[in-house]
């Protein structure tokens, strides 16, 4: 594949995303093996990968439904603004909610979410994630389940994008300067 040439390095690969996945999706069956059919929350576009793969994975009746919320808009660094741009159709009242993400750094994204879901009267609300980077956390939020924790850097690939390419490669990495204009 000659995306992966755009890669400076690579932190997670294949593998590592598929036992994470694995590891993550037996965490959360056992968890929830007595909630009454949980919602999966994925928020778009970042999330689709991982959460294809790892709903395949979860054993336990479950919804599924989406959020597009953003604070990114085509750059690489946040701008701190969170926005929801496509709300979910689900009721969450008095659901178990597990906010599927693709990444978590500041976290400002997330506790933004989760607040909203608590406020609309979900059960619970917790936050799975494939990498976690609490280096750049700047709110009090740590995710439940986490796949990998990375440090600071600029990511791509597995649902993580630069200007809306890389999310279809099988790997987690840094991006060649040369890539980010």
């Amino acid at each position: 594949m000659k995306l992966i040439n755009d890669f400076e390095e690579i932190l997670v690969n294949d593998e590592q995303i598929q036992e994470a996945c694995e590891r993550l999706a037996v965490q959360i069956t056992k968890d929830y093996a007595e909630a009454d059919c949980p919602l999966f929350l994925g928020l778009l576009k970042g999330c689709h990968p991982f959460m294809s793969d790892f709903l395949c994975l979860v054993d336990l009746y479950h919804t599924v439904d989406y959020m597009d919320v953003s604070s990114y808009f085509g750059d690489n660094k946040s701008t701190g603004e969170v926005k929801i741009l496509k709300d979910i159709t689900t009721s969450v009242t008095d659901k178990d909610v597990i906010i599927v993400e693709d990444i978590v750094e500041s976290g400002r994204t997330i506790k933004k979410v989760k607040d909203l879901l608590l406020f609309r009267g979900a059960k619970s609300v917790e936050v799975v994630t494939m990498i976690d980077k609490p280096s750049g956390r700047t709110v009090d939020l740590d995710p439940k389940y986490v796949g990998h924790t990375i440090g600071d850097g600029f990511l791509i690939g597995y649902g993580l994008d630069y200007k809306e390419m890389y999310r279809n490669v099988r790997a987690i990495g840094t991006p060649k300067k040369e890539i980010l204009d």
